[in-house]
Parts: C-alpha cells; sequence; structure tokens
C-alpha cells in the first residue's frame, strides 16, 4: 500500500505545475437540464485539508462587471486519496464530496479561481483581481465573445493564461488540465485523475424501483459495489428530511455487503399513521463510508405520499360550487364605493385595494408559500391547482431548477414584461407574513409579487403563455377554461390597484402597461363567475396582503368601469348581504333555469337583477317556493326580501 501511495504523489506532483492546489476539471455546461455542472480541485499530495482556501466564481458579461456571484469556504473539507475534491450538485456521478445547486456554476465567459482567503471577503460582489493570495484560475467560455477583460486581471499571476472554450451551450465536454499545465477539451472524468493514474475506487450504487411510494408501501434499496469486496463493508442510511424522522419508517438502515460479495439490501416500510402530515420526502444519504469506497449516487430523494389528506367543503374549479364559501372582507370595507361613479368610483376603489400604511406587499419568494395556501386543490390538500391545465400537481413539485416537465410555478396574469415591473435581489427570501413592504398605488414594481394576479401553472404551460395576451392564448386544449374568468378579474385587479396599467381593446404590442384584449376579459368574466374556490382565495390572499381584489367581492364592479354600466352610479344596495337575514338556501346553483327557495315563512319578495344592475324580474312567495327565472344563460343577483331583511344570492343559469 505504501507503494501506491509514493506513486500517487509522484503523478500528483508531475500534475501540478502551480501550487499546492490548482483547478484540476470545470463541466460548466452539461446536457439536458444542466443538473450535471462539476468542479473538481487536485492537491498535491492525497487528503489535503482545505482549510482557509476559497473557491470564488466570476461573472464576465457587462451586466455581471467581472464580479464575483459566488464563492465556496473549503474549511472542514479534505481532498481523497488521489487528492481530489469534486464540487457538484446530488445529481452528479460519482457524487461530489461538496454539494451545490444544480445549475449554480454560469457559462462563460466566466472565471473560477482558487484563493487563500475567506467567503466573507465575498460577501458582496467583488471585482475579480490578482495578488499575493490567488493560488490558481481558469477562464472558461461556450463559444462566447466577450469577457476578455479577465485576461488582463488575471496575467500577474500567470503571463500565458489563455481563455479555455469548453464548447457551444448544451455540450458534453468538460474542461481538464494536463500534467504540463496545459488544458484539454474532451469527456468529462469526475473523481478520476485526468492521466486516468491513480487509485481505483470502489464506487458504492444505490437503486430503489421507484422514487415515490404511498404511507404503509414497503420497499427494498440495493446497494452494489463497483467491486467485490475482500472483507466486509459496512455502512449505514440515513432518511431524516424536513418533518420526515425515525417515525415514520421501519427496516434495518446497517448496511453490510459481505466479504467475496458486491451487493447487500434492506426493506424499508413506510408507517401508514392517521396524521395530515403532507406528502413529505426521505432524504436517503449513505454514511461511513471508508476510502476507497464511495458514492456513485446519494442523497435520493423519495416522494411519501400522505393518504390523509383533506378534502375542502367546496369544489375545484371544474367542479364548482357557490356560495358556500363567504367572503372575509371587514364589516364597511367597500362602503366609500356606494354611489360613486366612472372615474370617482375607480378612484375610491384604488383608496381601498393600494392604502398605504394598510396594504401590504410580499416578497416574490413569499409567493410560494402563499400559493401552496391560495391555490390549494379542494379534493387533496396536499396539491396546488393548477390554473391552466384544470389538475392537482403535488405541493413539493414546486419547480427549483431550469427543467420545469412534471413541476409547477408562479405564473403572472398580467405579464411582468408587459406591466413594467421585476424583481430585485430582496425577492429571493421568504420573510413571511409578517415582514413586508410599505406600499401605495405608484409601487408598480409590487405588481411583480401580488398575489392577486399570480397562479400556481404547470412549468411548461407557464412558457407556452409566455406574456401572450388573453384572447391570443386561450389555455390548455381539450381543459374546460375555468380558469378564464378568474385571470379576466385578475388583471382587472391589477388595472386598478396601480397606477401605469390599463386594459385595452386588441393586442398592444410594444406599449408597457397596457394589456389585452378587453372584449375577450369582459366575456371571460361574464360567463365564468367567481365561485367558492375563488373566494376561497380572495380570503387567503387578504390574510398576507390585507387587501382584496373587489371584483370576486362584487363581480358587477366590473360592468361599472369596462362594461355595461359604465358612468352609472354603483348601489352598496346590491352587494351587502342583510347580517339578520333568515336562513335561505337557493337551489341547485349553477341552474338550468328553475331555483327552489327554502327558508320562507312569511310573504316575501324576489327581484332578479342582472350584473349590470338592472332588475329583471319581481316574484312574491309566501313558503317554500319553485321559481321559474327564465332568463338566458349567464350569471345574475337574486335579492330575497324577508321579515325586513334584505340577503342577496349569485345565481348561474346554464
Amino acid at each position: 500500500m505504501m507503494k501506491k501511495v509514493i506513486l500517487v504523489v509522484f503523478f500528483l506532483v508531475s500534475q501540478l505545475a502551480i501550487g499546492q492546489l490548482v483547478i484540476n476539471e470545470l463541466d460548466c455546461d452539461s446536457l439536458g437540464a444542466e443538473d450535471r455542472e462539476f468542479l473538481e480541485l487536485l492537491s498535491v499530495t492525497p487528503n489535503f485539508p482545505l482549510d482557509g482556501y476559497v473557491v470564488v466564481f466570476f461573472n464576465g458579461s457587462d451586466i455581471g462587471q467581472h464580479k464575483s456571484y459566488a464563492a465556496l469556504d473549503l474549511d472542514g473539507y479534505e481532498t481523497d486519496i488521489n487528492g481530489l475534491l469534486l464540487i457538484g450538485s446530488t445529481t452528479v456521478t460519482p457524487f461530489p464530496q461538496y454539494i451545490i445547486p444544480t445549475n449554480f456554476i454560469q457559462n462563460g465567459v466566466d472565471a473560477v479561481a482558487i484563493y487563500k482567503a475567506d467567503d466573507l471577503d465575498f460577501e458582496e460582489p467583488v471585482k475579480a483581481y490578482a495578488d499575493a493570495t490567488l493560488i490558481d484560475v481558469l477562464i472558461y467560455e461556450t463559444n462566447d465573445s466577450d469577457g476578455n477583460e479577465f485576461v488582463p486581471i488575471f496575467s500577474a499571476f500567470n503571463p500565458n493564461i489563455q481563455i479555455i472554450n469548453e464548447g457551444a451551450n448544451n455540450n458534453a465536454n468538460s474542461i481538464q488540465r494536463n500534467n504540463d499545465g496545459s488544458y484539454t477539451v474532451k469527456a468529462p472524468t469526475p473523481r478520476q485523475l485526468n492521466d486516468g493514474s491513480g487509485i481505483v475506487l470502489n464506487g458504492i450504487l444505490i437503486t430503489v424501483a421507484q422514487t415515490s411510494y404511498n404511507e404503509g408501501d414497503t420497499f427494498d434499496i440495493v446497494f452494489t459495489s463497483e467491486q467485490t469486496v475482500t472483507s466486509d463493508l459496512n455502512f449505514s442510511i440515513v432518511f431524516n428530511n424536513g418533518t420526515f424522522n425515525s417515525s415514520d419508517f421501519t427496516g434495518n438502515t446497517s448496511i453490510t455487503i459481505p466479504n467475496g460479495s458486491n451487493t447487500a439490501s434492506t426493506s424499508i416500510t413506510l408507517v401508514d399513521d392517521a396524521f395530515d402530515e403532507g406528502d413529505e420526502e426521505m432524504l436517503l444519504k449513505v454514511s461511513g463510508l471508508v476510502s476507497p469506497n464511495y458514492s456513485l449516487n446519494n442523497n435520493l430523494r423519495i416522494r411519501v405520499v400522505d393518504n390523509d389528506f383533506q378534502v375542502a367543503p367546496f369544489g375545484t374549479p371544474i367542479n364548482p360550487t357557490y356560495n358556500t364559501v363567504a367572503s372575509t372582507q371587514p364589516m364597511g370595507y367597500y362602503n366609500s364605493l356606494d354611489g360613486k361613479s366612472g372615474s370617482v368610483l375607480r378612484q375610491a376603489m384604488q383608496d381601498i385595494i393600494a392604502e398605504e400604511g394598510v396594504v401590504r406587499a410580499q416578497t416574490y419568494t413569499d409567493i410560494i408559500d402563499i400559493l401552496k395556501e391560495a391555490d390549494q386543490n379542494p379534493a387533496n390538500s396536499n396539491q396546488v391547482w393548477l390554473v391552466y391545465k384544470e389538475i392537482g400537481r403535488a405541493k413539493l413539485d414546486y419547480q427549483t431548477t431550469s427543467n420545469s416537465l412534471g413541476k409547477w410555478n408562479r405564473e403572472h396574469t398580467f405579464p411582468r414584461s408587459r406591466g413594467g415591473f421585476n424583481s430585485i435581489n430582496l425577492d429571493d427570501i421568504a420573510d413571511g407574513k409578517d415582514l413586508f413592504w410599505n406600499t401605495t398605488a405608484d409601487s408598480l414594481r409590487h405588481g411583480n409579487s401580488d398575489a392577486h394576479a399570480l397562479r400556481a401553472a404547470d412549468g411548461p404551460e407557464n412558457s407556452s403563455r409566455g406574456n401572450q395576451f388573453y384572447g391570443q392564448y386561450n389555455g390548455t386544449s381539450g381543459t374546460l377554461g375555468t380558469f378564464k374568468g378568474d385571470v379576466a378579474r385578475s388583471v382587472f385587479y391589477m388595472a386598478v390597484r396601480y397606477n401605469g396599467l390599463e386594459i385595452v381593446n386588441g393586442y398592444p404590442e410594444g406599449i408597457t402597461g397596457q394589456f389585452g384584449d378587453l372584449a375577450t376579459l369582459l366575456d371571460w368574466h361574464r360567463n365564468d363567475p367567481p365561485d367558492d374556490f375563488e373566494m376561497n382565495r380572495n380570503n387567503v390572499v387578504y390574510t398576507w396582503q390585507f387587501n382584496r381584489n373587489p371584483f370576486i367581492d362584487h363581480p358587477d364592479l366590473v360592468e361599472y368601469l369596462w362594461g355595461n354600466s359604465v358612468g352609472q352610479v354603483w348601489s352598496m344596495a346590491l352587494s351587502v348581504d342583510g347580517e339578520k337575514a333568515p336562513s335561505i338556501k337557493i337551489f341547485p346553483n349553477p341552474t338550468t333555469g328553475t331555483v327552489f327557495i327554502n327558508g320562507i315563512k312569511n310573504e316575501s319578495t324576489v327581484e332578479v337583477f342582472s350584473l349590470d344592475g338592472r332588475k329583471l324580474k319581481t316574484f312574491k312567495i309566501y313558503a317554500h317556493s319553485e321559481i321559474d327565472l327564465d332568463v338566458s344563460s349567464g350569471m345574475y343577483l337574486l335579492r330575497v326580501n324577508c321579515e325586513g331583511n334584505t340577503k342577496i344570492h349569485k345565481i348561474v343559469v346554464n
């Protein structure tokens, strides 16, 4: 064994042209989802402690200004028996010693450097530099043309420094250091010396048949080594991740690959408890492997589907219910709108939903938590409801990488590029309900994270919609289009909430702040009235932002600003339920034209109004009654006057 170590040291010394530690290999752009990028360091001696070193990544674009965008503190790490330290995401094989997120390393022209320094020295972006603390540096590109400023910066360190081209975007190459300090571009060789020398390691591969199991299921985990072991190989596994812990499973977690074999397995049973913990992910980790044994894969995420999910008392948008969820608007919330019309009505509405000192703006990252609550699937509390696809998807499947397939993300109903709002650095922080920004009607940037206009959406479908106007984009083929009224009302809300936004006819290209098509949005609003899902959503967002979408609480307001009642006076009489009204039930809803009214004991009147406030019919009833409305398809307001009290019901006629 001693001879092998001496040989390894000899090879390592011959490879290092500069210093004790060098950049051995870089793969900045991998095929597909770019989730297999990595950086590999090489030390002159094996098992070299890396305390006091830091790896710094520099952005060479004009926007990046050749400044650092990340710094990795290497304190506590050491290279392996071949002098290598592999830095990459959990999807890299072999499994890295230092874990970074997927798609972390930027494409060129960029640079990566090793300094004898502290990561705190790069807490704020720092322009690239070469001084006595610089240990090694690599300037790289992916068929790019800019970034040459790095060459004069680092020429003081290496007068012959060049930019190394890995190849075009989405390439299958890596940049590898040769023994003489030059570089070769070829197929990646992570966790291996680039010249093929060194001690051959024994990789352990973890295999699981599925990536998702239900509570109560039993499944096998198989461990296979690349080489037959010459003595018992003992290691252990753990699963803890978030709320998933040892109480959630049973099975042996001490693993032995016996002498003369290359495989072992264990069976794990997921506990089927009676608690609604939500879907969880166990994180399967191997620990206790001793060199030359190492993990080919690790940190495997396995979904545990909770069968104790909750079902809401109201329907999904494709099976809507009405009048089950009551508005949580405070008493008198809309009183200031009563008796107003036109621009005065619009201003009064804005004064409510954009009131400075009351209304709160949250971060764009907070939106993820808001959507998990506001867009929760009524049929399964462990899912969100996708706005265009009209299906549920696991809350755990939020998109965190460039791969959007099977994932959900945040969809702006009023596209950012159309509205002129965008993220800032602080938007990357999820700081919860109690931390918020002050906001006004002029705070247009906060439209970026206004939950009334953001929805959970399928990742690829979100991309398909892009920034198209509604009418140009009409949803996913084969779906019912139950999202149409919802998104129309969210766009109408934005036009009132923020100065600088407006809804116009047609498709106005190149005019920031304008959105169309008004005629389409009016049609969608009228034909898809607010249901219980949308009302519940309004209630949830109110707990975060302290404002509501008035077009959900009072759909007829749309007509007074854009529709058939522009210029007319809006009356609260058609908009407030009498608090002392008797318990009256009107069903079915939706209806084909006939409704039954229960709860009437004395002479009462039932008035039918269109959404623009026109009284269409009046009925007198004296007890439980059947009424033929005899109206065309659409949404109507039924005002029941009973025992001196008034109650308003929304009715949908199919």
